[in-house]
């Protein structure tokens, strides 16, 4: 990790001028959880179907990708992830594990991470991650909160931008009811009847954020 305002930080002068999070014309969302072989392989490719569900080619507009806490650079994807994604139609393929690393950050518009302690070491490595980075189930409950209407139409970018300050701006008024409640656990090692149902909770968590990123509900 290295200093908050960026110095020395690989690739960061190639983009002088550029903030945080406002990396180019796509809107790029990061998951993090642990390893990044779980959690946050599962929460990437399940945005990544959702949105082309709703947005078909459209999608490009919408960069997605994960990273690990400690992440297990170069690993493929748990099996038994693989095996849930699948269920949900999602691809699992040609996946390998990364550990997170400033430029991620940097490069990301909207943070969500599997837990609070993750949420908490990506504020940590700072460029200016605070106002961006959630709980999956944080960033959920406060989508859920915000009056679509009141969201730009027409690029999807746009929209995207415009959610993120939304949630920002409604953090510290819609607390979770419990500890708890923003948490998805790992289910590394645990039988694939366990990441069924933290592929379950990831799902049930992601279709609001992803229709209301997009403006298009799921197709029933």
């Amino acid at each position: 990790m290295t200093a908050p305002d960026g110095r020395g930080i690989p690739g960061l002068a190639a983009r002088a001028g550029t903030l945080p999070g406002q990396g180019g014309d796509a809107f790029r969302i990061l998951h993090v959880c642990t390893g990044n072989v779980c959690r946050s392989p599962m929460a990437e490719r399940l945005t990544r179907h959702g949105l082309a569900r709703r947005l078909g080619d459209g999608a490009t507009g919408i960069v997605v990708e994960s990273a690990g806490t400690w992440g297990h650079e170069g690993a493929p994807m748990e099996a038994h992830a693989a095996a849930v994604l699948a269920e949900y139609g999602a691809d699992p393929t040609g996946f390998t594990g990364r550990e997170l690393l400033d430029d991620h950050v940097i490069d990301a518009d909207l943070v969500l991470t599997a837990t609070r302690d993750h949420r908490s070491q990506v504020i940590s490595m700072g460029h200016a991650a605070g106002l961006r980075t959630f709980t999956l189930k944080e960033f959920t409950r406060l989508v859920r909160a915000i009056d679509p209407t009141t969201l730009p139409e027409g690029s999807v970018t746009d929209r995207a931008r415009a959610l993120v300050g939304a949630a920002a701006a409604l953090r510290g008024w819609l607390l979770a009811p419990s500890p708890d409640a923003d948490e998805v656990h790992d289910p590394y090692g645990a039988p694939i009847s366990y990441f069924r149902s933290i592929g379950d909770e990831i799902h049930t968590a992601l279709d609001p954020v992803v229709t209301a990123l997009t403006g298009i509900p799921a197709a029933v």
